[in-house]
């Protein structure tokens, strides 16, 4: 009988695991986190209600690990995108968009629900991942300042309101292509002018104050 090797083991437990977790995901999308139950969970990724258990111990540090895993994942597509951008306004345009894409198609409880849900501990890992995106976001506002696209203002509390409005955003209105489209490029146009954003006649982001001289 042919054996069965370590390396092949631990492939076949992250092919598990990784069902588990995408199961988890769709079951989030189309019936949502209450009510939601381990069993659920298996039947969908097919596998033996014990072999979710072999992974995680419960709803809540299942939810927590797709959170993680979802948004380790999403940072490091974004971090790539919006280097291949100069613009610190187009650059923005680029956050909120994924972001509201995203939380549209992940349909995550927002912080506050997370909050309810989940143990202070887990809470606090969880908001822990997340403030690498607040962080993110900061930077690109504190370029657009500096560059003179943006006028100066709190950079953090700035961030905190535009996360409110991505999170207001993607929980409103259909899924539906056309819709989420429009959704998106009105919360894309509205964060923009709500940081102080101007455009010329082209659509083209301008400088609202001048570059500071450069002694020679």
């Amino acid at each position: 009988m042919p054996r069965i090797s370590a390396a092949s083991n631990a492939a076949q437990r992250a092919e598990t695991q990784r069902r588990v977790l995408t199961a988890f995901g769709e079951l989030l999308f189309t019936h949502g986190l209450p009510g939601l139950t381990m069993t659920d969970v298996a039947r969908h990724a097919g596998v033996g209600r014990t072999a979710v258990y072999n992974y995680y111990a419960d709803i809540e540090e299942l939810l927590i690990s797709y959170a993680l895993d979802e948004t380790e994942r999403f940072l490091s597509e974004l971090r790539e995108s919006l280097g291949r951008l100069d613009n610190p306004v187009e650059r923005l345009a680029l956050y909120v968009r994924a972001q509201v894409e995203d939380l549209s198609r992940r349909h995550l409880p927002p912080g506050p629900a997370m909050a309810a849900v989940l143990s202070p501990s887990s809470f606090a890992k969880l908001a822990d991942h997340v403030g690498e995106l607040s962080v993110l976001l900061q930077g690109i506002l504190r370029d657009g300042m500096d560059q003179g696209y943006l006028p100066a203002a709190d950079i953090g509390q700035q961030a905190q309101l535009i996360h409110g409005t991505l999170s207001s955003s993607a929980a409103r209105g259909s899924d539906e292509p056309a819709e989420l489209e429009a959704r998106i490029s009105r919360t894309v146009r509205f964060i923009q002018l709500g940081a102080g954003a101007q455009f010329d006649d082209a659509g083209q982001p301008v400088r609202v104050s001048p570059l500071p001289a450069v002694a020679g």
